[in-house]
């Protein structure tokens, strides 16, 4: 589904980045890219997904959530995960020149970081990391 929301922000002329948020196992909200869109740096998929899911639920911690995400989140991204206590944290792709949780600014291992989530990178991680390839070889 994260793959899927990812192939829509292509479709739309964003870097395709797709994230979705479970809760006992349900979908509750899904986002993708947005900041051309929506004129707005914040409007990473997990933050949108966020967003979605704490407007649903009514309140501002999604504690007994999980966020799977096409790409290593970056550091903003990272900061917001810890903010909402996801509990969670499944990607795909690493990023290695962006990344906030296993490469460069590495927020969760910070001390002033007061929540972590359950890591699992790698998931769908060929098809993440083919998806953000294409869409790049098609515009150099």
């Amino acid at each position: 589904m994260a793959l899927d929301c990812a192939r829509q922000a292509a479709e739309a002329g964003e870097v395709p980045i797709g994230a979705v948020i479970t809760r006992q196992g349900d979908v509750i909200a899904q986002g993708e890219n947005r900041n051309r869109r929506d004129n707005d740096p914040t409007a990473h998929a997990e933050i949108v997904a966020m967003r979605a899911a704490c407007a649903l639920l009514g309140q501002d911690r999604l504690t007994d959530c999980d966020l799977w995400v096409t790409l290593e989140p970056c550091p903003m991204c990272a900061g917001a995960i810890a903010h909402a206590r996801i509990a969670r944290l499944y990607y795909g792709a690493a990023d290695p020149k962006g990344g906030g949780v296993e490469h460069g600014a590495r927020v969760f291992a910070h001390p002033q970081c007061h929540h972590r989530p359950e890591i699992f990178p790698g998931i769908g991680e060929e098809s993440s990391a083919r998806l953000l390839r294409d869409f790049f070889a098609i515009r150099r």
